[in-house]
């Protein structure tokens, strides 16, 4: 899988999402950076799809995290945009989850990256006519070899 896409519909967001659940495995923490409107939730919506969750997929932003337990590997989403910083994310309890499910935590780099002993940064961006942009940016070793 290429490291940097380029993204001109909602359905190519879904789409990038299901390939990110075709590699994902127990204990994946993926943290999605962007602006507001770069796709975060969109993406996540695809991997959710990815994953075979069949109920609907939307943001956590006043809940802070769902959980879908209905795929091959259970989802966690997370939404970090209102928490203030690691005390927060422990409050959480994500540590518990993490090694059972893939994690995708929105707004929470600098925040979460403790959680397991690697993970994805993946790196959104919406340019003009909401062309969106994203680079995947692997840290640790796994995540190398399975984005080649």
């Amino acid at each position: 899988m290429k490291r940097e896409h380029v993204l001109p519909t909602l359905a190519d967001t879904h789409a990038l999402g299901r390939e990110l659940a075709a590699l994902a495995r127990p204990g994946d923490l993926l943290v999605l950076v962007g602006p507001l409107g770069a796709g975060k939730t969109a993406l996540t919506q695809g991997i959710g799809a990815g994953l075979g969750v069949r109920e609907p997929v939307t943001s956590p932003t006043f809940v802070i995290a769902r959980v879908h337990r209905d795929g091959r590997i259970p989802l966690v989403h997370v939404d970090a945009y209102r928490l203030g910083g690691h005390a927060d994310v422990d409050d959480l309890d994500l540590d518990v989850t993490v090694a059972s499910s893939v994690t995708v935590v929105e707004w929470g780099q600098g925040m979460v990256e403790q959680l397991a002993d690697e993970h994805l940064e993946v790196r959104l961006d919406r340019g003009e006519d909401d062309v969106r942009t994203v680079v995947l940016v692997p840290h640790g070793t796994g995540w190398e070899q399975r984005l080649g």
